[in-house]
């Protein structure tokens, strides 16, 4: 088996999308990318929008279909970068470059897993693999809108960053709107009812309060307020004040249950702007994660959101790549986590679909 020209050639094609620029929304060049790297294998493509993907050449109906699956949109540079974000630039084992880290590595990975396994016969499952848009934004036009095109999803291998290690569960992600409402009155005067003051109480539990369960790999719910503002000038008692709620979600509670308990205990208006992002689990039984047991690996809750929210299926975060490195300057992967990444990709699979 010559891994290391599989990942050799995934290596130059991220190169090629590190000098692209491609943040959410705008990645019909990064799409060109990646259906170019896979037609020129005599692969046959698909697109719908600026999402790209193909199924294995002996596709069979009747069989179950894995997906491998990552994003080609990367977050806008931020202003900390010392160097060029779109110059893919090789210093000892490092690549730099924007989105090389996030998800850039795992996503040429699973497209050159997808290469090895193109032309395979006889496999128990089929193999599909979507490069996908809108990823960093939680945009629609992306894995969300891609889903009901492919075949049904037995179980799927998202790409993001986890240094090849086993992140079996993720946590989900609600976000609320909270307006507590007061009376205006002069400042000068004791009239009104502030309404700060009573956003104040409501705040204070979203800080204090804790979920009695726990999970096993994702810990507590975590709630964040995280935006305020209330007011119109200095002499008005305000009689609204808005909050924003960053809710972390565990797979121990329903974002349902989640949200009622949140508006049963706070006076606020509560407002929940999507539960499309609900936590996601793999049970450590399943062949994938046996598989990748044996390989020596590890298990672990994922805190951050991805798209593997998205998909109503068993599904493994891995990748090569560090989350710590994500969305920070000068973001850079090593060559060697690719070699890596592609390897085990490749060797995990054979254990459940061969």
């Amino acid at each position: 088996m010559d891994y290391k020209s599989l990942s050799n050639s995934a290596i130059e094609l991220l190169k090629q999308l590190i000098a692209t620029q491609s943040f959410s929304g705008e990645e019909a060049a990064v799409a060109d990318l990646m259906n170019g790297y896979l037609t020129a294998r005599g692969i046959k493509t698909e697109r719908y929008l600026n999402n790209v993907w193909a199924v294995n050449e002996d596709f069979d109906a009747s069989k179950p279909t894995v997906l491998l699956n990552s994003h080609l949109d990367t977050v806008r540079p931020n202003t900390g970068y010392t160097r060029n974000p779109f110059d893919p630039t090789v210093e000892g084992d490092k690549l730099y470059g924007l989105g090389s880290n996030d998800a850039g590595g795992c996503l040429v990975s699973l497209a050159a897993t997808f290469v090895h396994f193109y032309h395979q016969k006889g496999m128990k499952y089929n193999v599909a693999f979507a490069a996908t848009a809108e990823e960093e934004n939680s945009g629609k036009n992306g894995l969300e809108c891609l889903l009901p095109k492919l075949p049904p999803v037995s179980f799927a291998i998202v790409g993001e960053p986890t240094q090849m290690q086993l992140a079996v569960a993720e946590k989900g992600l609600m976000v609320l709107d909270c307006v507590a409402h007061g009376k205006s009155g002069h400042a000068a005067r004791n009239e009104g009812v502030n309404a700060i003051f009573k956003a104040m109480k409501d705040i204070e539990w979203f800080n204090t309060y804790r979920f009695p369960e726990a999970s096993e790999f994702l810990g507590e719910v975590k709630m964040s307020v995280t935006m305020i503002n209330a007011g119109t000038q200095h002499n008005v008692v305000p009689d609204r004040c808005s909050f924003v709620v960053d809710v972390r979600l565990t797979d121990t509670y329903t974002l349902e249950e989640v949200y009622e308990t949140i508006k049963q205990q706070v006076t606020s208006d509560v407002t929940c702007r999507s539960m499309r992002l609900r936590p996601s689990k793999i049970e450590v039984s399943h062949p994938i994660v046996q598989a990748g047991l044996a390989l020596g690996r590890t298990t672990y809750g994922s805190p951050t959101t991805s798209d593997q929210a998205l998909v109503d299926a068993p599904s493994l975060k891995l990748g090569p790549g560090d989350s710590a490195r994500s969305h920070t300057a000068d973001e850079f992967v090593h060559l060697s986590e690719i070699h890596e990444g592609v390897e085990l990709y490749i060797r995990m699979l054979e254990k459940v679909i061969l």
